[in-house]
């Protein structure tokens, strides 16, 4: 009996933790503001030449392209209408963003073309941007190009021997922000850092990360080097390649930084951290006026179909909001009769598992798994009214994109999405146009007030 009695109540717990989990809220949306895709501004006017033309090293074989538009862009096998170089600095994909008092907001472009090898001529910015809601459009107000003049970087950069030292996308890989007073702190792929910016883009931090006492390193970690002959061990490192720091949220006190890793630590003999018998990503915790980790982490397990995250963004004190997804694109009534033979007229791996969930984390569960509240669905977004200006069919909105990267809270009961659209490789709304940027105001009254 006492047998039976415990594994009742262990059902029951289970039960509970998978109802919580899989616990829908329905989202309405308010309003669209889109960007066109092939939005590109011209690099500072004292930045060097070779700044002046961007994605000159998208060719497979990394050899420069000489000529404007000459590299298809390409999303699988499906043409996305725009090519590589660009004349200027695309404004490109957003992949962070934070509501301001004043109803503005900061957003930031990341590393450029997908990897450290392809965005050498890629210039690292931040925007500052306000959305028209009613017009449906983006006014960008101001762009930082970052830079480090005072040979702050631990390693080489691109452009270590320019007279202006910008950063590109082969320096770091920046993924998430936040604005502070005395400038901005931004979560980066590569190594994975932590690092600092002052208000008008001067590097002053770069902070190694560690979790458990132990250095938390990616295959592009500098750091990190080939050994001189093939019979010797390579270096070892724990995370894979573009499983940094995708999201960065802020207490709100502003003591604390919460840094999460867009995949999970290798834990050795072909195995990566787990939690809940699920995939497990670390949030990590950072003393912003020590400059220093406390320690102290949480574990956030992807659910079922979930394989990344894109962003992350307090709620409250104990609360935040956290973008899930798989790596699918398109819609599946476009899907392709075979998804091992990709044709350009279908997309071979439709988006099923795209999400923001509310989580609770803090004192009691620290070392923990998080706790899942709920979640909203972006692939079924209420629009009666059809405000969208692109996206929604049937009174239904929907962002079918590979990388969703943007969520923030921007009062009681709206919230603020946005895609990352990889340009010019994602074509997730159209099967051959490369996809806009469209944020989207979402209507979330009960699921930001979920305990």
């Amino acid at each position: 009996m006492k047998t039976l009695l415990m594994a009742s109540v262990a059902l029951v717990i289970s039960s509970t933790l998978a109802s919580a989990d899989e616990t829908a809220f329905k989202a309405t949306l308010v309003s669209q503001a889109v960007l066109p895709a092939n939005t590109v501004i011209a690099a500072p006017a004292d930045a060097p030449e070779f700044l002046k033309q961007a994605g000159k090293f998208t060719t497979p074989d990394r050899k420069r392209a000489t000529t404007l538009g000459s590299v298809p862009g390409l999303d699988g096998v499906r043409t996305t209408g725009l090519g590589l170089p660009f004349d200027g600095q695309a404004v490109q994909g957003f992949s962070g963003i934070k509501t301001m008092a004043d109803g503005s907001f900061w957003t930031l472009s990341d590393n450029g073309f997908g990897s450290k090898s392809n965005s050498t001529d890629a210039a690292l910015m931040l925007h500052h941007v306000k959305f028209d809601w009613a017009a449906g459009t983006v006014d960008r107000l101001e762009t930082i190009f970052l830079s480090d003049p005072d040979k702050v970087a631990p390693f080489p950069i691109v452009l270590e021997g320019a007279d202006k030292r910008y950063l590109t996308g082969a320096d770091f890989d920046i993924e998430s922000i936040q604005p502070v007073a005395d400038g901005f702190w931004i979560g980066d792929e590569l190594g994975p850092y932590l690092i600092h910016v002052t208000a008008d883009g001067k590097l002053t931090d770069v902070v190694p990360t560690v979790v458990d006492g132990k250095p938390v390193l990616s295959p592009d970690n500098p750091t990190l080097s080939l050994p001189s002959s093939p019979s010797k061990p390579l270096p070892a490192y724990n995370l894979r390649r573009s499983n940094g720091f995708e999201g960065l949220a802020r207490s709100k006190d502003g003591a604390k930084l919460y840094g999460l890793l867009e995949g999970p630590l290798y834990v050795g003999d072909g195995k990566f951290e787990t939690a809940d018998g699920q995939t497990a990503i670390r949030i990590v915790e950072f003393d912003a006026v020590k400059k220093a980790w406390t320690g102290r982490s949480w574990l956030y397990p992807f659910s079922g179909a979930g394989t990344n995250i894109g962003d992350f963004n307090m709620v409250d004190d104990a609360t935040a909001l956290v973008i899930e997804r798989d790596g699918g694109t398109g819609l599946s009534d476009k899907a392709c009769a075979d998804p091992k033979k990709p044709e350009p007229t279908c997309f071979d791996q439709p988006a099923k598992h795209k999400r923001i969930y509310k989580i609770a984390f803090g004192d009691d569960n620290v070392g923990k798994t998080v706790r899942k509240i709920g979640y909203i669905d972006l692939l079924d977004i209420a629009d009666p009214q059809s405000k969208a200006k692109q996206g929604t069919v049937n009174g239904v909105y929907t962002m079918p994109f590979v990388t969703i990267e943007n969520v923030d809270v921007v009062d009681a009961t709206h919230i603020i999405v946005g895609n990352d659209n990889n340009l010019p490789f994602s074509a997730g709304r159209a099967l051959d146009k490369a996809d806009d940027n469209e944020f989207v105001l979402l209507e979330v009254g009960d699921f930001l007030a979920a305990k």
